[in-house]
């Protein structure tokens, strides 16, 4: 009822003063109308919270798991196996190499009601872990804010909708057109942060990082080849330096030549 008291309030001096272009006033019109539709959402986001799509907080739930194996291969069967038998799937699959270890890195996504039940399972299958962490986040008010403001971004909307019919000139319906743009991005910008959240809250994110040492570790160079691996680099480097010479024997034959007249010319000038 409030909402149409103030559109009354600014549409009878619209009608009034119809031969000034500046009577309308869509500015002050979208201020009040937003008001009025954020008010009336977040009354009704109350009740929200205590209806049964809210009775269980929304959580965002993810988990990092390192350790040691001795076959990377048979370890990646037996996770996928877990994962598979609790409807997840791997989103990312990556491995390393470095001198000292092979590593695999898996981003899974599982959905959260069997979250615990496949980190339980790894957790049988694995004797120790080099880290294991386990983060909740409570996303609960964040979808309550979200999904009040969406409302008030909607029924906002279709007010300027109406206004839109109604408009006569062609100034009104531009500024109105723009008004009605700038909400439908808060509208998009809004639906595009809920849909993410939904998402992270529906599937938890389950980070497995596992690898092997290599047998490179367990190598040791004894002093007397150090020495030897030493001379052959001398050796190579000598090898290097002439052949890096022959490479310039063409400018070192005109400095030689350069050298010798100039103490030639130097000699005669001595002697006289």
């Amino acid at each position: 009822m409030r909402l149409y008291l103030l559109l009354l309030l600014y549409i009878i001096p619209l009608a009034c003063s119809r031969g000034s272009s500046d009577a309308f006033e869509p500015d002050i019109v979208s201020s009040d109308m937003e008001t009025v539709a954020v008010e009336k959402a977040f009354k009704e986001s109350g009740s929200i919270a205590v209806s049964d799509e809210y009775t269980e907080q929304k959580q965002i739930r993810e988990s990092f798991l390192r350790f040691e194996t001795q076959d990377l291969d048979k370890t990646y069967n037996k996770i996928i196996t877990f994962v598979k038998q609790n409807n997840g799937f791997v989103q990312d699959d990556n491995s390393t190499k470095s001198y000292t270890r092979i590593s695999r890195n898996l981003i899974i996504r599982i959905p959260s009601n069997n979250f615990q039940k496949t980190i339980d399972s790894i957790s049988k299958y694995v004797s120790f872990f080099d880290t294991k962490s386990i983060s909740s986040k409570d996303v609960t008010e964040e979808f309550i804010d979200i999904e009040a403001r969406l409302k008030a971004k909607q029924t906002l909307e279709k007010r300027y909708l109406e206004l839109l019919s109604k408009a006569i000139t062609v100034k009104e319906i531009l500024e109105i057109e723009r008004e009605l743009s700038n909400i439908r991005e808060e509208i998009e910008a809004k639906q595009g942060r809920l849909k993410y959240l939904q998402n992270k809250v529906s599937l938890s994110t389950l980070q497995i990082e596992f690898y092997k040492i290599t047998s490179e570790t367990g190598i040791t160079v004894s002093y007397g080849t150090k020495m030897w691996n030493a001379i052959k680099s001398g050796f190579n480097g000598m090898s290097i330096f002439f052949l890096g010479i022959l490479h310039i024997w063409p400018f070192i034959l005109i400095l030689i030549l350069m050298l010798f007249l100039i103490r030639r010319w130097y000699n005669k000038k001595q002697m006289k």
